[in-house]
């Protein structure tokens, strides 16, 4: 049996000590001791066994991602090369840089008021309570108060009876002692599910910023896609009337009136389209800001305004950056969490030892009767040695899971980085694709005013005018829409960079009238107004229960 406790300590515990035999050696000393020496001696060395104390299971450290060291951006890199040197805190704050107040604002009320971002506030709130609870495992696990009040009586075969009152009181405690570090690995767990709660907090600030920018970009691109529209129809009906007025007075067939009634209704057709899609993407956005659906009446200013900014917020190396995106730290802190579990079964492997200790007082009405106080105090030891499937394979089963989080630590860093490649290049080419269609629309415009201008000179016929009247509107709005793409890419790197979290850390977790309501119904205490770490605290201690909310 101390082969098989050997064997498994051995096998999972990552400092090589000999507890086992100082756990035999000790339990031999305490029985001498208390034959010889008396009742003080057994306390004493129960104390002593804290001394051999051990923490087994792994140690958990960083994940490595092999590739990572030599990633220089990919896409990023040469705009990393272009852009102007940033500050600091022009990444934590990057919607500045499209210089809107509606925008500034929208994306603080977001990040504030949002029900994920309420949420995960509240998440906070339970890991913080379940860090207390894996913390109080460390104190006495039993301490209880018994009492008793009966009434008894006893019936003899010649009709007496006796009555009277049995009355009883006690107090029993029970500490078992964190002799192989389980507790400690179960805080460790805690304390890193907590931050990982923040971590997720942290991703829901990024998440809000990036789609209420993108959706506030959306509603401006289609904006101004409505404006091209009805500017357009307003010239293709003049067209129309011109063609109309000519078949009228018998200088110019039917064929051209119907094309260019053509056009116009087809343009008018884009109209009620794009009011559909309008609304919709308002409504989207009033939801995000827990608000009911409708338009956003502080939008009315700067309508059709699509919002732009260069690239002028990368502090950091492209894997720098990746790390400290909340959504790969909270997979990391996922796994340390996990490591710890580990512990946590390995610990179960090991015999259990507790302090205990009673003391009660017992009386009776009865006049005869003693009262009697009763008191005990020693250890206790409790090994499940023929339980051995069932935790052996409770360690795998924790062990499957840490490398499970370990894969799903790497897919997460891989997705982060295309991410960011894939933004980046997006970005890069919708810029240089702008340049061209900007030209373009110049050249289209162009066509179609020599068109008309030859047309009323009788030079051409009135297909030319049309042909140039649809290429003048496709590209247009083809431009107004890639403009909308541009920032949408720039939207998309900024959140792949994971920027605009650091500002959450700053403001309460819940809003005032939150905190009230729960503090009114459980006793809290300070829990729901601590401040959460600074923005630089971004990993978990390095042991366990070091840092408490």
């Amino acid at each position: 049996m101390w082969q098989f406790a050997s064997d498994i300590h051995d096998a999972y515990c990552p400092k090589r000590l000999v507890a086992i035999d100082r756990f035999g050696d000790s339990l031999g000393r305490v029985k001498d001791c208390t034959t010889r020496r008396g009742r003080w001696v057994l306390p004493l060395a129960c104390v002593a066994l804290l001394g051999a104390c051990t923490t087994v299971g792994p140690d958990f450290r960083q994940p490595q991602v092999p590739w990572l060291a030599g990633w220089n951006g990919g896409s990023l890199q040469p705009l990393v090369a272009d852009s102007r040197a940033a500050r600091p805190d022009q990444l934590q704050t990057w919607w500045r840089a499209f210089k809107d107040p509606v925008l500034d604002q929208l994306i603080a009320e977001a990040q504030r008021v949002n029900p994920s971002v309420r949420t995960a506030g509240l998440r906070i709130m339970e890991a913080r309570a379940q860090l207390g609870i894996a913390g109080s495992a460390l104190y006495p696990q039993v301490q209880q108060v018994t009492g008793e009040l009966l009434r008894v009586g006893n019936i003899r075969s010649n009709g007496s009876d006796t009555r009277a009152f049995n009355f009883g009181a006690g107090f029993q405690v029970g500490w078992e002692i964190d002799f192989w570090g389980g507790f400690r690995r179960g805080i460790e767990a805690a304390d890193a599910g907590y931050f990982a709660s923040i971590a997720q907090y942290d991703d829901l600030q990024v998440l809000m910023a990036a789609q209420v920018a993108s959706l506030y970009c959306s509603i401006r691109t289609v904006e101004a896609r409505l404006l091209i529209a009805r500017q357009n129809a307003v010239l293709q009906k003049r067209s129309l009337d011109i063609a109309e007025r000519l078949f009228k007075s018998g200088n110019d067939s039917e064929l051209d009136v119907q094309q260019a009634r053509a056009q116009y209704l087809g343009t008018l057709a884009t109209i009620p389209a794009l009011e559909s899609g309008l609304r919709q993407t308002q409504n989207a956005l009033s939801v995000v800001l827990a608000r009911p659906p409708g338009p956003l009446a502080e939008m009315a200013a700067g309508k059709e305004a699509i919002p732009q900014a260069g690239l002028e917020a990368i502090a950091d190396i492209p894997a720098d950056l990746l790390r400290r995106r909340p959504d790969v730290r909270a997979a990391e802190l996922q796994m340390a969490a996990q490591s710890a579990l580990i512990g946590v079964s390995v610990a179960e492997l090991y015999p259990s030892i507790s302090l205990l200790g009673s003391v009660g007082v017992s009386a009776s009405s009865l006049g005869s009767s003693t009262r009697a106080l009763t008191f005990g105090v020693g250890p206790s030891l409790v090994w499940n040695v023929f339980d051995r499937g069932r935790l052996t394979n409770t360690v795998l089963l924790q062990d499957a899971r840490f490398q499970q989080l370990h894969e799903q630590y790497q897919d997460a860093v891989l997705r982060a980085a295309r991410e960011v490649d894939d933004a980046a290049v997006g970005f890069a080419k919708t810029g240089e694709q702008i340049v061209l269609l900007a030209e373009s629309v110049t050249a289209a415009q162009r066509s179609l005013d020599i068109a008309t201008l030859q047309y009323r000179e009788g030079l051409v016929d009135f297909q030319r005018v049309i042909d140039s009247q649809r290429v003048f509107f496709s590209q247009q709005d083809l431009l107004v829409s890639t403009r909308g793409s541009l920032t949408q890419s720039l939207i998309a790197l900024y959140k792949a960079m994971g920027g605009g979290w650091e500002q959450g850390r700053s403001r309460p977790v819940l809003d005032e009238a939150t905190r009230e309501t729960m503090s009114q119904r459980s006793d809290w205490k300070d829990l729901l107004a601590a401040p959460l770490p600074a923005a630089d605290s971004v990993h978990p201690p390095a042991s366990a229960g070091a840092t408490r909310p």
